[in-house]
């Protein structure tokens, strides 16, 4: 009986490592997966066109800056040749609820002179081509037609005169920032302006726009609204 015994002993220590051995290769395969996943490629969501309106996302870019830190030097954004205040972040297509992002993968290219084109109002060439490859390629529009909506887009929202400059430190409740926007822009509502804010500091302002570009009411990006009750404006750098 002892050698069957031996035997059975010896079949069960293999039959344990062999599973061991194969939820050791499983698992590195789930973290091969994983980190493919993490790495690669951004997966498309949503189908080119098919979208209930926009968000103009206008970015504090003294608060960008700031928050690069010595990065910032080497950006033509943060350089001390021009005073930048508030530029477009995106035109960013929304669903009621959530919102698409890289519609087309690979994307439609984008030619360097309509990149250039949009320095004025967007002054990063990598801003321009990430923000067509998440957020325009779900617009249905081509490049040239998306950037012209941007453009049409950032002439719809006038920029209260007191952002247009500032030079030194400011305090300022979101209210604040939301009533000179609406003040500045009839029609305007509560309900259709977020004010986005980080820990501390104003980061953007985001207006909600039909798709063509009337006000709307957007309720689920008022939703995410800056709940600090005072926040800091960083200065504009440069041109003083």
């Amino acid at each position: 009986m002892t050698r069957p015994l031996a035997q059975a002993s010896f079949a069960q220590a293999s039959f344990a490592q062999a599973l061991r051995t194969t939820a050791g290769r499983l698992a590195a395969g789930l973290a091969l997966l994983l980190a493919l996943a993490a790495f690669g490629p951004a997966r498309a969501e949503g189908q080119p066109g098919q979208f209930d309106f926009y968000v103009l996302s206008l970015s504090w870019s003294p608060t960008y800056c700031e928050d690069q830190g010595k990065r910032a030097d080497s950006e033509p954004q943060c350089s001390l040749t021009r005073p930048y205040a508030f530029v477009v972040h995106g035109l960013w297509p929304q669903y009621e609820r959530g919102f698409p992002q890289y519609c087309q993968n690979p994307p439609p290219y984008v030619p360097n002179p309509l990149v250039n084109s949009m320095l004025d109002v967007m002054p990063s060439r990598r801003l321009v081509i990430y923000e067509w490859k998440k957020h325009g390629t779900c617009s249905g529009l081509s490049p040239q037609a998306y950037f012209d909506q941007v453009r049409a887009a950032k002439a719809k929202v006038v920029i209260p005169a007191e952002f247009s400059r500032l030079d030194d430190y400011k305090m300022v409740a979101p209210q604040e920032v939301e009533n000179a926007f609406r003040a500045a822009n009839p029609g305007l509502e509560a309900g259709m302006i977020s004010v986005d804010c980080d820990r501390r500091r104003l980061r953007e302002v985001r207006v909600c726009l039909s798709r063509d570009l009337a006000f709307q009411p957007c309720p689920e990006v008022e939703r995410r609204a800056c709940r600090l009750s005072r926040m800091v404006m960083p200065p504009v750098r440069g041109g003083r």
